[in-house]
């Protein structure tokens, strides 16, 4: 009987309301071609990934972070944290954390590996990565449907000309991160 050495891939994506990590555990990297790493998908390329990571996943885990915990963490943190949470809240136990990056959470109970640039080098951690953005985006367009004066769905809450515009015109909603917000300029000192 041939033993399936289990791994878990870490990835994380932030945006404007909440960061999440995604977790995609594999039996090696044969239920995912490396092809796709390389490639620059397109929402439905990567909405099509999502649903075959899935599908064929050991098991996954997507955690979101809010923006409250970002702001009182900081977000390097934050990320580990739900990195943590992500990776022990699995319902497989895995021989091997692979993180896409320089660090591991502190403390995880699994052992972990860093892997920098991991999303152009692992099946496993670009699966996650498509996790982690689809995820995001999905979250930025039900954040579209609720306030659609912010265009979310447009530029996905990343920190553009036109949503630097809408926020000036419209003002800032609780799904904004505060830090983010201070670093740029737009929240007053003291709130």
């Amino acid at each position: 009987m041939k033993k399936v050495f289990k791994l878990i891939d870490l990835d994380c994506a932030n945006c404007a309301a909440k960061m999440e990590n995604a977790i995609a555990q594999m039996d090696g990297v044969q239920k995912v071609t490396v092809s796709f790493l390389a490639q620059k998908l397109t929402l439905e390329a990567d909405d099509a990934r999502f649903d075959e990571i899935v599908e064929k996943a050991l098991a996954y885990k997507i955690v979101f972070v809010g923006p409250e915990i970002i702001d009182r963490d900081n977000i390097l943190n934050a990320t580990m944290s739900g990195m943590k949470q992500a990776a022990e809240g699995l319902d497989i136990v895995p021989n091997l954390v692979l993180v896409d990056g320089n660090r591991v959470p502190a403390a995880l109970e699994i052992p972990a590996q860093p892997v920098v640039k991991g999303d152009a080098t692992s099946a496993s951690i670009g699966a996650a990565s498509i996790l982690a953005k689809v995820s995001r985006d999905r979250y930025m367009m039900e954040l579209d449907k609720q306030y659609p004066q912010y265009q979310l769905a447009k530029h996905k809450g990343y920190p553009t000309k036109l949503h630097y515009e809408l926020i000036d015109q419209y003002g800032i909603q609780p799904f904004y991160r505060r830090s983010f917000l201070k670093k740029q300029g737009y929240w007053p000192e003291g709130k």
